[in-house]
């Protein structure tokens, strides 16, 4: 069996063809890497540019040629913080699907953590040990703790090279200054994760990603004179990395390109990098870090073949039947229970501080709860309509627990979670009843804000507080991190629960992103 696995990162867009040899082994017999740098620009504009978005297309398109020419049985793809956070991401994938027939998954951070995980886990020997993985990318930053036997913790942190770039007027020198304040945010930013992290316990750092393994070996190569015959389970000193970092700061992006070890690629983003990894790996206090070349796409054909092989480990306990369905369906389709456990939470928040206008009980909020679990387990079969195929997958599974009312409404609003507003246009909503006909309306009015309030995948909004009167809805959104693209999104959104309750909606929130001036 062969299977390709296409990560479309922030930085890169990677491509790896595998023989497949047994559940957790396989042979790679074709990469291919492409600096294509989707987020160039992303965190600043939040737009993928013109250049990036076709560079992006041509090369997939490559890449699936290559792939069909090899044989092989199966394309994966996933997408990652860029494709999570510019506006024009969905048209990205969108396009993606019209050219290609593939319907790339975009991936929560957490979950793009676990899998990392998994990929580090099949090549470095674990043993006894517990270790916390960092893998540096374009957008963000994911943490993981874990052992040989199952992962512990894992955190996704809104920093990534290029990111970092954004924060910055160009790619030249970093005074003392932009490094204070570079380091500053990075503590603020990273502190809470890495304090849990070290709360949990672990015996060694691992890292993984092209930013870090850049950076181990043109630090090694500095401080020994030559290269790595093979980078993974390499061990790297941090006071090689800091001496490296301290030189890169100091260089303009030409001299950085012409570096053992970096390359013209990585030159204008690596210094901040250097900076990232230096300030993470003395926030945990080790003095060293296990480089590892397996990273998300390795990850990505392990996740395929553990829910290809019937030994997938148990589903999480959950309260009643419902929920054991529910989870069930979120398993088979590949949906993320944790991430749509959060939206649905964000939904049952809107729902409980608005009843004074919609007057709806438990029935309905049941209803809500569990269209929000269930709602896009259609992109399992293509993200375009993932709707429209969430309603069908529902129809045709029918899951045990619920009454055919339920069933009903829940396939109703996954239908309108996103898309077109409920209309008596379309001939399945024109059929339900007037009651249920309005129930529609404010449930998935809720649904939609809630879906737009995870706009990254990434768990921000931590919570909302609903302010009403008669004419008027003022949302206030709540989290730690900058939430201006959840709000965005929302705010595109709010106009089906407005015409629904026939009021206003304000959403609003109250961080700002920070903003670093390099010095002159």
């Amino acid at each position: 069996m062969k299977l390709a696995a296409i990560d479309i990162g922030t930085n890169s867009i990677h491509m790896i063809i595998v023989d497949v040899i047994s559940q957790r082994n396989f042979e790679v017999i074709e990469r291919e890497k492409a600096m294509v740098k989707l987020g160039a620009g992303v965190f600043a504009t939040k737009r993928i540019s013109d250049r990036a978005f076709k560079l992006g297309l041509k090369t997939i398109r490559r890449y699936i040629q290559l792939a069909e020419q090899l044989g092989v049985d199966e394309i994966i793809t996933a997408a990652t913080s860029a494709i999570r956070e510019a506006k024009n991401g969905e048209a990205f994938i969108n396009a993606v699907v019209r050219q290609t027939g593939l319907s790339p998954r975009i991936i929560s951070g957490n979950e793009e953590a676990r899998l990392i995980f998994l990929a580090v886990r099949n090549s470095i020997a674990l043993e006894d040990d517990t270790a916390l993985v960092l893998d540096i990318g374009g957008g963000s930053t994911e943490t993981v703790v874990g052992n040989r036997h199952r992962v512990l913790f894992t955190r996704s942190l809104q920093l990534g090279v290029l990111r970092l770039l954004d924060m910055f007027e160009d790619s030249g020198p970093v005074g003392d200054e932009g490094r204070s304040v570079l380091e500053s945010h990075i503590q603020y930013i990273a502190q809470k994760t890495l304090k849990q992290a070290k709360a949990i316990g672990f015996d060694r750092v691992i890292g993984t990603s092209g930013t870090i393994r850049t950076l181990g070996e043109a630090a090694h190569i500095k401080a020994e004179g030559d290269s790595f015959q093979s980078v993974n389970a390499e061990v790297v000193q941090l006071k090689h990395i800091k001496e490296l970092a301290e030189d890169l700061l100091e260089m303009q992006i030409v001299d950085r390109a012409q570096m053992d070890g970096v390359g013209d690629k990585r030159a204008d983003a690596i210094h901040l990098g250097g900076v990232l990894l230096v300030k993470l790996l003395e926030m945990v206090k080790v003095q060293e870090i296990t480089l590892c070349d397996a990273s998300l796409r390795e990850g990505m054909v392990l996740d395929y073949l553990e829910r290809h092989s019937q030994e997938v480990e148990a589903l999480p306990s959950h309260k009643n039947l419902r929920y054991r369905q529910a989870a069930q369906l979120v398993q088979k389709y590949q949906s993320d229970w944790h991430q749509n456990h959060h939206i649905a939470s964000l939904a049952l928040q809107l729902f409980e501080q608005t009843k004074d206008l919609h007057r709806y009980g438990e029935s309905a909020q049941d209803v809500l709860e569990f269209a929000a679990l269930l709602h896009d387990i259609g992109q399992y079969i293509s993200f375009r309509k993932h709707h429209k195929n969430s309603r069908f997958i529902i129809r045709r599974s029918n899951p045990r627990g619920f009454t055919d009312e339920e069933i009903l409404l829940i396939r109703h609003l996954v239908r309108y979670h996103r898309k077109a507003m409920p209309t008596k246009k379309h001939k399945k909503f024109r059929r339900l009843s007037k009651s249920h006909r309005r129930l529609i309306k404010v449930l998935s009015g809720i649904l939609r804000i809630a879906v737009s309030l995870d706009k990254t995948k990434n768990q921000r909004v931590a919570a909302v507080n609903c302010c009403i009167s008669d004419e008027s809805i003022k949302i206030e959104v709540l989290g730690e991190n900058t939430l201006e693209l959840e709000i965005w999104a929302a705010q595109r959104e709010r106009h089906v629960l407005a015409a629904a309750l026939d009021c206003t909606i304000d959403i609003y929130g109250k961080r700002h992103p920070l903003k670093i001036e390099t010095a002159s």
